[in-house]
């Protein structure tokens, strides 16, 4: 995906640049049968701020994008690659061999009259295919990685990212995460190969707070510009410095560089080395 950067005409232009949109095939409306609308859960509710710095913004569709992708050893061919505003990658509406549609998330490079399978066996190692990774040779990039069995990816879905299948050990398959963090998951959870597509997007500078409303995220205030009663970092004269040993929330908790990973969760076991500080 390139990105374009325009002439600097403006302030609003003079440090933003924009996605080309040039991998998609299809710029139209979505698949009706295939979105449906969602309330925002952010923002203020009953007049109460529920989410801080967010609200507001364009109201998109949701795309119902099919994570599981449990119709095994049918079929699909891809019609389109298309946008979807909810997420960074791109995704493709394929159709099954009996007239079935569905969104897939799409990995990159995908083009159109693809053929895409998903199988509990194993199958040909293809980028978008689906399998689980005890039939995956190792060294394999995957993404849309299943923590449990059949609950559907939830690993490696942003723009761009891919895990590495790094060893078999056992059940569990060894897997190097985009953050750097190795881990244990089961070989019976199902994965896609390949990368997800669209990874350039975190080259894209929004420029100017305009785009970013358009996002729905408002303006965020330093806490030490507001009065000692709106925030432990107010007061003082002019630009003065926090007066504390380590910045705070402004409920009065620690803030940058806490650790916020509860202790007992039930996946801590399977982390082999923290993610890469």
């Amino acid at each position: 995906m390139p990105i374009k950067v325009y002439k600097k005409n403006s302030a609003g232009r003079r440090f933003s640049s924009v996605d080309t949109f040039s991998d998609l095939t299809k710029k139209t409306a979505p698949t009706k049968s295939l979105i449906k609308s969602h309330k925002k859960r952010t923002g203020r509710s009953n007049g109460l701020i529920t989410v801080r710095h967010r609200g507001g913004g364009t109201r998109p569709f949701y795309r119902l994008v099919d994570f599981k992708q449990q119709r095994f050893d049918v079929p699909a061919e891809v019609k389109s690659i298309e946008y979807d505003p909810n997420r960074g990658g791109r995704i493709a509406l394929v159709e099954y061999s009996d007239g079935e549609k569905s969104y897939i998330l799409a990995p990159h490079n995908l083009a159109v009259g693809t053929k895409l399978i998903s199988s509990k066996n194993r199958i040909d190692v293809q980028s978008g295919n689906r399998m689980p990774m005890k039939h995956m040779p190792v060294g394999l990039m995957i993404y849309n990685i299943e923590l449990n069995p059949g609950t559907g990816g939830k690993l490696a879905r942003g723009a761009g990212n891919s895990a590495q299948l790094m060893a078999m050990e056992g059940d569990y398959a060894v897997l190097k995460m985009p953050s750097g963090e190795i881990r244990r998951i089961l070989t019976e959870c199902s994965a896609s190969i390949g990368q997800v597509s669209n990874p350039d997007r975190n080259l894209i500078r929004w420029g100017k707070a305009g785009r970013m409303r358009h996002r729905g995220i408002k303006p965020s205030v330093r806490g030490k510009a507001m009065n000692p009663v709106d925030h432990p970092h107010g007061g003082g004269e002019g630009h003065n410095p926090i007066g504390m040993a380590r910045p705070e929330t402004p409920w009065g908790k620690p803030a940058l560089g806490v650790k916020t990973r509860k202790n007992k969760k039930w996946s801590t076991k399977f982390i082999m080395h923290r993610r890469n500080k």
